[in-house]
């Protein structure tokens, strides 16, 4: 898109099936599990070491991802165990299903290549929720190698560490506090599903109208100033997986777009090219000052219109469901932005994001409306 007072007429676009974007929402399902449980696993924790000193954290402290950039997964373990002076690692893992042959544990999480064989990963902890009967496990990386069976797992496509059901559940201890936890966990991705949705549908509204070219002779005009258009124009180079020559202008100039009268359905575009572009560049010192402040904003701005039954509400035009959808499609993408800007740039002006959806007002009575609207 040029913002030199040019229109573009677009008459057709090949739109990818899966973007970044939607790759990072299967990702975030972990992320939202891992933050949850923290303060839980350290008591844990606590309990494995009794009167010593225990602290766990993310690894990385505050500053952690739950997803890289350029895709891929992190070598890093979730959590780290301070135990006195010691530093122990813990994995994460969970089941969602009560049916389950075999649970399965990748290789590279449990052991290493030690002359041309592998051996168990010495002080590796697992931590293992059995959501269905609201019990956990934690366990070593060696108990894994020494009662798994190594074979094939077609979900994954690779080889992999499995422990035959019987095995497994022996270890399994039922805790009521995990019952609450696991409904905290569900509400989230209940929330993170209907959110991710908006996504669907703005892949609709433009087909529909990239359609309408070809079926009714109708012209596409991408107009410059015009923030419908430059929303359209970052998604579909989103879906083409293609990156603006001047992403650090084009970042800048979608900032002028946040004022006090932006509406929910507009702050959810600008959040999504701040999203699209932000992970595209490299930030000058005065770019990042200026994401930041906006940022800020934006989070000051969705949450005055937060209503006391637990919807999103700015305009008229839209219902609260749509509205509603508007601002938690924000909240979550600026979460994922702030966390990223830390992790990368070593801020302090943002605080780190403890858990996702920290951000709304009140996530349970915002979850409840939903589930009764839908």
């Amino acid at each position: 898109m040029n913002l030199d007072g040019k229109t573009i007429y677009a008459q057709s676009s090949d739109i990818k099936s899966r973007t970044y974007l939607e790759y990072r929402k299967d990702m975030k399902k972990k992320a939202i599990a891992e933050l949850e449980i923290l303060e839980w696993l350290e008591d844990k924790v606590k309990e494995l070491y009794p009167h010593q000193s225990v602290k766990v954290y993310k690894s990385g402290g505050d500053k952690f991802l739950w997803f890289l950039r350029k895709g891929g997964v992190t070598r890093e373990p979730d959590y780290i165990a301070k135990v006195e002076d010691k530093k122990i690692e813990f994995e994460f893992q969970y089941a969602e299903k009560a049916d389950l042959k075999f649970y399965d544990f990748k290789v590279s999480k449990i052991t290493k290549s030690k002359k041309d064989k592998r051996e168990p990963i010495n002080d590796k902890f697992f931590i293992y929720i059995h959501k269905p009967s609201f019990s956990y496990a934690i366990f070593t990386a060696e108990w894994i190698f020494e009662n798994s069976q190594y074979g094939f797992v077609a979900a994954w496509r690779s080889y992999a560490y499995r422990v035959p059901k019987e095995k497994f559940e022996s270890l399994l201890k039922p805790d009521p506090d995990l019952k609450s936890i696991c409904q905290r966990i569900d509400a989230k991705n209940f929330i993170h599903n209907f959110q991710h949705q908006l996504i669907d549908i703005n892949k609709d509204k433009l087909s529909h109208l990239l359609q309408g070219v070809i079926d009714e002779d109708k012209i596409v005009k991408i107009m410059p100033k015009d923030l419908d258009s430059f929303f359209n124009v970052c998604f579909i180079l989103d879906n083409l997986n293609r990156i603006p020559q001047n992403a650090n202008l084009w970042l800048i100039y979608l900032l002028t777009y946040i004022n006090k009268d932006v509406l929910l359905e507009e702050i959810a575009k600008i959040v999504f090219c701040i999203d699209f572009l932000y992970s595209k560049l490299e930030l000058e010192t005065n770019e990042l000052t200026q994401l930041i402040r906006k940022i800020k904003e934006l989070l000051t701005q969705i949450n005055s219109f937060y209503q006391n039954d637990g919807s999103y509400k700015s305009s008229l035009k839209s219902s609260p469901l749509e509205e509603t959808r508007y601002a938690i499609f924000s909240i979550n993408l600026l979460e994922d932005v702030i966390q990223d800007i830390i992790y990368y740039y070593s801020v302090s002006e943002l605080q780190p994001i403890k858990k996702i959806y920290e951000n709304m007002n009140d996530f349970q009575q915002t979850y409840n409306l939903i589930r009764e609207v839908k």
